[in-house]
């Protein structure tokens, strides 16, 4: 029998882990560009630090927990809806076995194996784990590697977090001349590897991915700057 190759990602624990990153670098992303967005726009319109410091705050923090609720709901949904596609499935396995094995026949032949076959590896998985066979086949799920909404909540909240942090300390640290430039550099820079990594994930064109975001966000932080600057110069603030 062939061993499994050890760098590959076989057994339970991806889609936890897959679910994890997604979370992760789409928290990173959206902490620096609504960030940025803010204190370029707060800086557009005052020099003042305080001000400066008060408005990215109030946006990291309003951000991560805004990020981490999102993810919640959501994954929350996913993991409500599997279990009962599990519990559904379960109980059609109770009641009517051998349509369901029948189903699964069908399915395996579906893929491409004869009847022969389909129907004894149908026979000898439903004798193995009839439940976790119909799961994966029918459904695509694996009762043991379910989403899970903590993680994702949890990862996104850091991952805004760390983010944010980047656009806060460009804006603050710098002289009052070179923040906004610095900013943007910073910024945009961020927005790149970040598109570059989610590209990876996901398995995508990593320079089609940093591009789009890239652009995206520079175009965040001119409209925010420009709106900050006209209302600093008409004394609105």
């Amino acid at each position: 029998m062939t061993a499994l190759h050890p760098h590959e990602p076989h057994g339970t624990g991806l889609g936890q882990r897959l679910n994890w990153l997604r979370a992760g670098v789409l928290g990173a992303n959206d902490g620096i560009v609504s960030v940025a967005s803010l204190v370029v726009g707060v800086a557009g319109a005052t020099t003042d630090n305080a001000a400066l410091l008060v408005a990215g705050l109030a946006g990291l923090i309003g951000g991560a927990i805004s990020m981490a609720l999102g993810e919640y709901v959501s994954v929350s949904s996913q993991r409500d809806s599997e279990h009962a596609l599990i519990a559904k499935e379960r109980e059609e396995l109770r009641t009517m076995p051998e349509a369901e094995l029948a189903e699964l026949t069908e399915l395996y032949r579906q893929r491409g194996l004869s009847d022969d076959t389909a129907h004894r590896v149908a026979v000898e998985l439903t004798a193995h784990d009839a439940l976790a066979a119909h799961l994966e086949v029918e459904l695509g799920i694996d009762q043991d590697d379910l989403v899970n909404p903590w993680h994702a909540a949890i990862s996104s909240a850091i991952a805004f977090t760390a983010g944010a942090i980047l656009p806060l300390l460009a804006i603050l640290l710098p002289p009052a001349g070179w923040r906004v430039p610095v900013t943007f550099v910073a910024v945009l820079i961020a927005l790149a590897a970040t598109g570059f990594l989610s590209a990876r994930i996901g398995g995508s064109n990593p320079v089609r991915a940093s591009i789009r975001l890239v652009v995206g966000g520079a175009m965040a932080l001119v409209a925010t700057w420009l709106i900050g600057t006209l209302l600093g110069a008409t004394g609105v603030v």
